[in-house]
This record gives C-alpha cells, sequence and structure tokens, in this order.
C-alpha cells in the first residue's frame, strides 16, 4: 500500500511544500511520497531540534532509557509493517528485511541500557606534586543538535544506529534519509512520538541533497553530522564541516584470507551469504576472497553449485535470495564495472548478468589485479572477486592494497598466522574464523583509511555523541 507522509517537525505532522515521489526497486511501482524539503522547512526543522535541546538534557537517564524501552517494544509489536515497508523502499528480500527490524530493536534496546551507563571518571589529581589539596573528575554531556545522515541500504537500522544513542546522551537528532528509502525513516518517527519523546528531540527530513545538504551540514546550530554513505560525499562533508565534531561510516572493499585447512563445505553457504547479502550492497560485503591454492579449485566448484541454487526474484516472496539493486542506474553500473574488468582480463566464473528491472545475477570473478575497478572500489553489487595465493604473508600485503579498511576476515588454526593477522591487517576489524559481513549491533564498527572515522554501536557512538567536562575541586 502506499505510504505518504508530511514533514515531522516538532512533534507534529506538517504539509510540505511539495513531496518527493519513493519507488518500489523490483518493478519501479509508486511505493510512496515523503516530503521534498525547502530551505525554509530545512530551517524550521533546525530551529525545531535546537529549541529541544534543554528539553533532551533535562531528561533523566531513566526517562531516556524508558522512551527507548518504549520504542523497542513498539517496533516488535509493528516489526511486520516496518518489514513490508523496507522491502517496498529497498527492494532487498523480505527475509533479510526481517533480520534488519530485527536487529534494529537490539540496536534500540542497547542504546537503552547505555542510557543509564553513561559516566565520567575520577582524576587521581594528588598524583601530581601540586595536587594535593584538588579533587577532580569528568562527566559526559550531550554535544547537542546531532545531523543523523543515513544510507540506502539498511535505511531502518542504520537510523536507529544513530537516533537511538543520540537520545540515550541527551541529544536532539535531525534524521535525514536517503531520498530513495525515506518511508521507514518517517515510521521511526511515528514510532518515537508514540512512546513518548518529548516535541522537538527527533525531526525527520528529507528531500534532494544537492539542495539541502550543504544548508544542514554548515548550519551553525548543528552541532555534529553522523554520516553513513559513499566516500566522495564523507570527504565533501569532512571539508566544508568546520568544526563540528563529524564522524563517517564510508566506503569498503571487504576481503578474507581462506587458509587450506578451511573445511571447504562449511564455509560455502557463509560465503555466499557475505558476498550476496542485500545484492552485495552493505558496506562489509564480502568483495575479495584470498583462497590458499591448495583448496582454491575445489573451493570455486563449490561456490559455483551454491550459487547456482540460489533463489532470483520478488522480494516479498520468503524464497527469494537475490533481488533487484536499489535502481536501474546502480544495476549498470555494476554491469560495466563487470564488462571493464573482463575486457582487463578478468575472468567470469558465474553469474554477473542484468536481469529484469535492476536485477544482477550473483557472480565471482577471477584472475584480477589490484588495478582494476572491482578490486580496489566498492562495488557495491552481488559480484566477489577469488584468487589463489600461496603466502599467507602476501595474501596480508593484497588485503592492505586498498584504500578501504573496514573489516577483514581470516580463516585459519595457525594461532601464530591469526595473531599475524591481527597485528598487521589494516583495518577497524579483523575477525578470526568469520567473513568481514559479521556484525552484530553492540559491537565498536567502523574503519581506518577512507573507509572513515569514528566509531558506531551505542555505547561507542555515544562516547562521539557527548563531551567530557572537566570539574575541579579545591578543598
Amino acid at each position: 500500500m502506499e505510504k505518504i507522509y508530511n514533514l515531522f517537525i516538532n512533534g507534529k505532522w506538517q504539509k510540505p511544500e511539495k513531496h518527493l515521489d519513493v519507488f518500489f526497486p523490483y518493478d519501479g511501482s509508486l511505493a510512496g511520497s515523503v516530503p521534498d524539503a525547502s530551505i525554509k522547512e530545512v530551517e524550521k526543522i533546525i530551529q525545531s531540534a535546537s529549541k529541544s535541546r534543554e528539553s533532551a538534557r533535562k531528561l533523566s537517564a531513566w526517562q531516556r532509557y524508558d522512551i527507548l524501552s518504549k520504542a523497542a517494544n513498539l517496533i516488535q509489536t509493528k516489526k511486520d509493517e516496518i518489514t513490508n515497508l523496507i522491502v517496498m523502499e529497498t527492494g532487498k528480500p523480505i527475509a533479510e528485511a526481517e533480520i534488519e527490524v530485527f536487529r534494529a530493536i537490539q540496536t534500540i534496546i542497547f542504546s537503552a541500557e547505555e542510557a543509564k551507563r553513561i559516566t565520567g571518571e575520577i582524576i587521581p589529581m594528588d598524583s601530581h606534586p601540586l595536587g594535593a589539596n584538588y579533587f577532580g573528575f569528568t562527566i559526559r554531556e550531550p554535544k547537542g543538535v546531532i545531523l543523523a545522515i543515513v544510507p540506502f541500504n539498511a535505511p531502518f537500522n542504520l537510523a536507529c544506529h544513530k537516533v537511538g544513542p543520540a537520545i540515550a546522551s541527551g541529544n536532539t537528532v535531525i534524521l535525514k534519509p536517503s531520498s530513495l528509502t525515506p518511508l521507514s525513516a518517517y515510521f521511526l518517527g511515528e514510532i518515537f512520538c508514540e512512546a513518548g519523546l518529548p516535541d522537538g528531540i527527533l525531526n525527520v527530513v528529507s528531500g534532494n541533497s544537492s539542495v539541502i545538504g550543504d544548508f544542514l551540514i554548515t548550519h551553525p546550530e548543528v552541532n555534529m553530522v553522523s554520516f553513513t554513505g559513499s566516500l566522495n560525499v564523507g570527504k565533501r562533508i569532512k571539508n566544508i564541516a568546520g568544526l563540528k565534531t563529524v564522524t563517517l561510516e564510508l566506503g569498503s572493499n571487504s576481503s578474507v584470507i581462506i587458509e587450506p585447512e578451511t573445511d571447504i563445505k562449511n564455509i560455502v553457504p557463509k560465503f555466499i551469504s557475505s558476498a550476496f547479502s542485500n545484492s552485495g550492497q552493505v558496506c562489509i560485503s564480502l568483495q575479495r576472497a584470498y583462497v590458499h591454492e591448495k583448496i582454491f579449485e575445489p573451493l570455486v566448484e563449490e561456490l559455483k553449485e551454491g550459487i547456482k541454487k540460489m533463489k532470483i526474484g520478488n522480494p516479498f516472496n520468503k524464497e527469494t535470495q537475490i533481488s533487484s539493486l536499489i535502481s536501474p542506474e546502480a544495476s549498470t553500473r555494476v554491469s560495466s564495472w563487470i564488462e571493464g574488468n573482463v575486457k582487463s582480463g578478468a575472468q567470469i566464473l558465474i553469474g554477473g548478468k542484468l536481469t529484469g528491472r535492476a536485477t544482477i545475477t550473483p557472480g565471482l570473478l577471477t584472475r584480477t589485479d589490484p588495478g582494476m575497478k572491482i578490486a580496489c572500489e566498492e562495488v557495491f553489487g552481488p559480484i566477489a572477486t577469488i584468487d589463489p595465493y600461496e603466502n599467507f604473508d602476501d595474501a596480508i600485503k593484497k588485503t592492505n592494497n586498498s584504500k578501504y579498511g573496514l573489516q577483514v576476515g581470516v580463516f585459519t588454526s595457525d594461532i601464530s598466522k591469526a595473531t599475524s593477522a591481527i597485528k598487521y591487517i589494516e583495518a577497524g576489524g579483523v575477525l578470526i574464523n568469520e567473513f568481514p559481513s559479521f556484525r552484530l549491533d553492540q559491537m565498536p564498527y567502523g574503519g581506518v583509511k577512507e573507509s572513515g572515522t569514528g566509531r558506531e554501536g551505542p555505547k561507542f557512538a555515544i562516547e562521539e555523541m557527548t563531551e567530557t567536562k572537566l570539574i575541579i575541586i579545591k578543598n
């Protein structure tokens, strides 16, 4: 059913000057419409968030916990409606949308729990020769207005990863979803309103980023920008944000190293899930696999058989594992990357074909080199590369030969190789005997190099969203 939303400002729904249509990626049908906000409307939203700062700060830790707990319960109650909404705006298979809603509940629960655990520390003043008569401690205070910018690939849970910690730490929020997937963000606004969040603490804005993006980011009433999205946009935000706090969760080109003692049949299902969930539109999707030459050929054969069995089709079908990318433009881009890399010498082992409106069949490429786009950029599609290696240290070097560094997986039973990987792999997370797409919502999550700055996960996001204030008392 088509969903129509108005602006959510200061806890109330206000009719916008114009609307923006949202389409179901699988067949292009109309999924709903949301406000296409003007600068004047954005100013009203910013002022709403700014004027609500004091009411947000005055909420006790227990009140913040209570509101977030009620929101988590409401998500659970409305999970079927939210799931359908996510499928309609993203085109991801319904089974994956169900997982996203489940994870969003966990994210809000963790945020509620962390609201009770925001503490400072005692400073041992008398450890300094001049500090004998002083008592010192720190407290953490909210930064103020948080601009939360969310991408299209997991629009509901990633919104919760920003909104939950922001509310838990006493901030106000302006939630800016992708214009491709804004429906679930407005639904989240409804949920927090019903949960009893005071007016103005959460505001939702949608519209053309080229029109309102810079205005939001540079506005003096916005104190922090929390962004998840593309590298180029992240760099621009960093350049124009000035002295504001900025956290960036950007791109990746995640890899896995698979040693010869690994049980091939055991890892094939997870390999396929890691590479092709949400049609590869996941920041930590497996994109590069380095497999020891002793097991390379048998693993390739097992993977090909597994990929052949994948169900491709309508995302509302419970059996579907692969459906459309977010748009025809996205599928055209992925197809062109595959074609270009094959011309440069890569070999398609299976898949990589455009079908339907915006669906790419899951594909494996081999014979790649570091200069190929598919090997060094973020494809954000259902394509993975797989190449053999002989020496473990060389595999680490190949893994590190990337401008990105979000998460890396290593399969080995050799403790010395595991510790070597932990020490020398350049990434925000190194996962031993697990694929890089593994994430639990309380984990510290973020990257190094051009994968971003700062960490998400409620506890760690709260650290980013609060300032340390020092208190000194002279005896």
